[in-house]
């Protein structure tokens, strides 16, 4: 197969621009620009906040890179950090500039709804978040950020601070072309339901996060 980012082909982009429009949200007012994932058919949003002199996100911008979990950003689950971490990055951006890159199809690391509440009830039975995908026959991550890269790409945007404690999103965006000049810690949401899951990220899944998570956080 050939390598879409060897000197020897053209690049070929993982996503097509739809529109553009501004939305007020109860973060502030944002561009969102809709894309479509050729692979998947999948819609991802752009959501760009301007930089406090008023310009558009350019190289060094903050970046947020965010998969999709229904369960945690409109239901509330506190299984997981996910709404907290999109809350507090449309925040960062609000104040300081920059981008977040919304994945849709990234349910429970790529598994799916339906996939991912039968990853639960394992976990009722014992099994971490890891193993329960395992259990059931998936990856443990499937999740592929191509899109992302090429996102930020469309936008002039090729380096980036990245507000991620996942070390395999930093990989993927530098694979695709995207420097990371550093890693943000986006550290929030954390609770008692999810000390198992978030332990099980840091110590099984590379993710940077504290040693001791609980306690006074």
């Amino acid at each position: 197969m050939t390598d879409a980012h060897s000197p020897d082909s053209p690049r070929v982009s993982h996503v097509t621009f739809e529109v553009e429009t501004t939305v007020p949200t109860s973060h502030g007012t944002f561009r969102m620009r809709a894309y479509t994932d050729v692979q998947t058919g999948a819609d991802h949003i752009a959501i760009v906040a301007s930089e406090p002199d008023g310009a558009a996100p350019s190289d060094g911008a903050l970046v947020r890179v965010h998969s999709e979990c229904l369960t945690g950003e409109a239901f509330g689950s506190l299984k997981c950090e996910c709404g907290p971490q999109l809350d507090a990055a449309l925040d960062t951006i609000r104040d300081h500039g920059g981008v977040v890159v919304y994945l849709r199809g990234h349910e429970g690391r790529g598994i799916g709804l339906i996939n991912k509440l039968r990853a639960y009830r394992l976990q009722e039975d014992g099994l971490d978040t890891l193993d329960a995908n395992l259990a059931l026959g998936l990856p443990a991550d499937s999740r592929q950020y191509g899109a992302a890269a090429d996102m930020l790409r469309d936008l002039g945007v090729t380096s980036v601070r990245l507000l991620s404690n996942n070390p395999e999103k930093r990989r993927q965006l530098v694979q695709h072309g995207i420097e990371v000049l550093e890693s943000v810690p986006l550290v929030v949401g954390v609770g008692a339901f999810n000390e198992g899951y978030l332990d099980t990220k840091r110590d099984r899944m590379g993710h940077e996060l504290p040693g001791q998570l609980h306690g006074d956080a």
